[in-house]
């Protein structure tokens, strides 16, 4: 026994094998707090899966936003979550949905739930709790959006102007429902072919030209003589007595030689005039100068195009009434790109011939330009490469102004050139189908509702 007791003593008193025990009973909070950063690394990353889906949930409803309850929205959210996220480690998920719209519309989307712990249960943790939240708010910019949409002829092909239309309406919900306030958001449509409709209750505003349409449009006392320089460089002889023979006519007392006189013009009524307008003098033409009554270059130009597009709408949050100037595009003449945007960018100015309200710094300006094929003729030329050099000084002259511009260009044209017109590349849109205009314009109506997301 005292043998045994002398071994046992010995060990006791032995350090060399102290390490093992301490290892041994260290062991366990290592593995507990390695087990521990795992667990959260996977909480984490559950997290961020739920948030990725909390932003497209929101996204998504805050376009059905308007008009519903907290249940609705949460009702709908809950499909919406549901439909993305996907991941199996998380339990008891739960998502709910408000929206305000004191100071803009916000819609917030709250998700919570919890995920089943594999090491930190060790410690006494058997789920990690998570929650995430998604914010998204509209509207506190006000918008000025004027839209120049091509009504070409060939807008008639390939289904591309129904196409248009459905497309234009969607835009116009979308923009409708971003506004809070009435005034907040609102839009011109400014349809072109070769001109411009101003619409022709105009016809007496000093800001118009008429030198051009006087010389063509009007009678001449010489039959069909169609132009005043046609007219005016014609003659005729008249009879000047109470009947003639050969070259002379009798006056009652003798016979007088038949007088040869020069037509005589007289231009039409401006009132009768449709609508149109052309090109201004270069380079008013491509800028939003203000009409000056003694500067002739500065005014609009009308011109009896017989093509003339539905006319515009000047800027405006009478969300029918713009519908209904949709309805009325018809598909006509030919392609100038260069009116189309500089009339879009005159109906954004305060000055005449439209009245905008003045521009403030809660106030973002945008201009969507469409069109489905190349310039083919301007007041001046049928070149396209000289018709292009026009378009692409409007649009580097609207950019410099702090105008955002959006163009879209549907099958075929200039695709360098709208490239080039769009404030930065993912503003650019080219379309291979006409069926593509709808989800486009519906891209387009997102980022303008300002749409942004607060994490």
């Amino acid at each position: 026994m005292s043998r045994v007791w002398c071994c046992v003593e010995r060990f006791l008193r032995d350090r060399r094998g102290n390490i093992a025990p301490m290892f041994g009973i260290a062991l366990v909070p290592i593995v507990a707090f390695v087990g521990a950063a795992v667990d959260f690394s996977r909480a984490s990353s559950v997290r961020t899966e739920m948030q990725d889906a909390l932003d497209a949930t929101a996204l998504m409803l805050s376009k059905e936003s308007a008009g519903q309850t907290d249940e609705q929205l949460t009702s709908k959210a809950t499909a919406y979550f549901n439909a993305l996220f996907k991941n199996s480690e998380a339990v008891g998920v739960t998502v709910t949905a408000s929206h305000t719209t004191e100071g803009g519309s916000t819609l917030i989307v709250n998700g919570s739930g919890k995920m089943p712990t594999s090491f930190t249960k060790l410690l006494g943790i058997p789920e990690l709790p998570f929650n995430s939240s998604s914010t998204v708010k509209w509207g506190s910019t006000k918008l000025r959006v004027a839209l120049a949409l091509d009504n070409t002829g060939s807008m008639a092909s390939a289904g591309k102007m129904p196409a248009l239309k459905s497309a234009t309406k969607n835009l116009l919900t979308i923009l409708q429902n971003a506004a809070t306030t009435p005034g907040d958001v609102q839009v011109s449509i400014v349809p072109f072919a070769k001109d411009v409709n101003m619409g022709n209750g105009y016809y007496n505003e000093p800001w118009l030209n008429w030198t051009e349409w006087e010389k063509k449009n009007g009678t001449c006392s010489i039959s069909g003589k169609k132009s005043k320089d046609e007219c005016e460089s014609a003659t005729t002889t008249v009879s000047t007595g109470l009947f003639c023979l050969g070259n002379y006519c009798w006056d009652g007392t003798k016979f007088v030689p038949k007088q040869t006189v020069n037509g005589v013009w007289t231009p039409a009524n401006h009132s009768t005039w449709n609508g149109c307008i052309t090109d201004r003098d270069q380079d008013h033409d491509v800028k939003n100068t203000t009409p000056v009554a003694t500067d002739n270059a500065t005014k609009f130009v009308p011109e009896q195009y017989s093509a003339c597009p539905t006319a515009l709408m000047p800027l405006t949050y009478d969300w029918a009434a713009l519908n209904q100037k949709v309805d009325a595009m018809q598909p006509a003449g030919n392609t100038n790109i260069t009116i189309g945007l500089a009339l879009a960018w005159q109906t954004l100015s305060p000055l005449a011939p439209f009245s905008a309200p003045q521009p403030e710094s809660d106030v973002q300006q945008i201009i969507i330009l469409l069109t489905d094929g190349d310039n083919t003729q301007n007041r001046w030329s049928s070149s396209q490469s000289t018709i292009d050099a026009r378009t692409k000084k409007a649009c580097d002259n609207v950019k410099a102004a702090g105008i955002t511009i959006y163009t879209v260009l549907v099958m075929e044209g200039n695709a360098a050139l709208l490239q080039s017109c769009a404030s930065k590349s993912e503003m650019y849109f080219g379309l291979t189908s006409a069926t593509q205009l709808v989800s486009t314009f519906n891209q387009i109506g997102t980022d303008l509702a300002k749409l942004r997301i607060a994490k």
